[in-house]
């Protein structure tokens, strides 16, 4: 098989360039390792900043997202038991946020996919990226018990954190930037209905708690807890006693609990590699970055990469010449850089860190009550929170 770009990984970032450049005529194949319905089958955020919004815009799978999405002007930080809200829009010029999950999105693009007739081959194992330190790359991969090759002129690897792609490369020739937290989230989703019409953070003794939802109906609920602690640990009735313990007594009174329609529970972690391009290959999303997901950045940020990506990409195709390719490493990573700081500050002021002692938790609570007092400080994570331009 002989193609522009090859694709590895149909997460959101690989599915959204393949469908941008689709748009542009310039031929791409996503190679997966796992089914569709695997893929479908993954929980994931769903706070888009109006950048990643704009983006899906423009590759013309917005239109579900338009209809059912729903748009928030603020959210809340409960603090001492009290509730302080962050008016999004009056700190921002009117920007917002949509709570649209990362399911419904995927599904979007893959079905944009199909009716364009573009590939997608599942099941793809043992896939190998070869030679991207020339112009003529391969991707080899085994699908069915037989072996397939693909030449292409770029490989794009949006395969997330423990993806081939950036296992590939050699050891000296990439940096790895990581801190991994003491703690974790567990996280359950329910069809509850949200206990409140926007996202509430929440400071409390016992840890960090977000309420959040998937729709109007369907509630998506976390708790911080211990690394070590397993799903199996954490039954129903346990995780909505500690949930409902952490929040006040105002908001509590209006929870509805109900059974599991699932519940993870995951690391938190900050990382990043760069650069981002190594030939031709390059590195986007989760390949390249990871999160905590206080912030709400994992998905967006993946979006942007996209954004410097597929535009570097189409300029190559249409002018002939490497600029924006050459610039795509440098342009994302100050992007992503901003990204990490404010998803690092959201965790410090609202997880409660055990390496910090007492004095942590009161420095904590003066850099709260600073900021719940302070409209500049209010800006400033609003500013960020909505998403800061491309």
């Amino acid at each position: 098989m002989r193609v522009q770009v090859a694709i590895i990984g149909s997460g959101p970032s690989g599915l959204l360039l393949g469908q941008l450049l689709q748009l542009a005529s310039i031929d791409n194949v996503i190679l997966e390792q796992r089914s569709r319905d695997y893929v479908l089958g993954r929980i994931r955020a769903g706070v888009l900043e109006e950048g990643t919004v704009e983006l899906l815009d423009r590759a013309k799978v917005s239109e579900r997202l338009h209809r059912e999405g729903l748009v928030h002007a603020g959210f809340d930080i409960s603090f001492e038991g009290a509730r302080h809200r962050i008016n999004l829009a009056e700190l921002t010029g009117g920007k917002k946020v949509v709570v649209y999950g990362q399911t419904e999105i995927t599904h979007d693009m893959m079905d944009a996919r199909e009716a364009s007739g573009a590939r997608t081959v599942y099941k793809a194992h043992d896939v190998e990226v070869r030679e991207f330190d020339t112009d003529q790359p391969k991707v080899r991969y085994r699908k069915d018990g037989t072996e397939h090759e693909i030449s292409c002129d770029f490989i794009a690897g949006c395969d997330g954190f423990h993806g081939v792609c950036r296992e590939s490369l050699p050891k000296n020739a990439i940096t790895h930037y990581e801190k991994v937290y003491p703690f974790g989230w567990i996280g359950l989703l329910s069809d509850t209905p949200p206990i409140s019409e926007e996202l509430i953070y929440v400071n409390h003794p016992n840890g960090f708690a977000l309420c959040s939802m998937r729709s109007a109906t369907r509630s998506r609920t976390y708790l911080q807890c211990a690394l070590s602690d397993s799903v199996d640990q954490w039954t129903d009735d346990m995780f909505w006693d500690e949930f409902k313990s952490r929040l006040g007594p105002q908001t509590a009174d209006g929870l509805v609990t109900g059974p599991s329609i699932e519940k993870s529970s995951a690391p938190l972690r900050s990382f990043v590699a760069e650069p981002m391009r190594f030939g031709t290959l390059l590195l986007a999303g989760d390949a390249a970055h990871i999160v905590p997901p206080t912030g709400a950045k994992g998905l967006n940020l993946a979006a942007s990469d996209i954004h410097y990506l597929s535009t570097a990409l189409i300029d190559y195709y249409s002018s002939g010449k490497p600029t924006e390719l050459d610039q795509y490493s440098a342009r994302a990573l100050k992007r992503i850089w901003k990204a990490e700081r404010f998803s690092w500050w959201m965790t410090s002021l609202l997880h409660r860190l055990p390496e910090n002692g007492e004095i942590g938790v009161k420095l904590q609570n003066a850099e709260l009550e600073y900021l719940l007092n302070s409209r500049a400080a209010q800006t400033s994570l609003a500013e960020n929170y909505v998403g800061l331009p491309y």
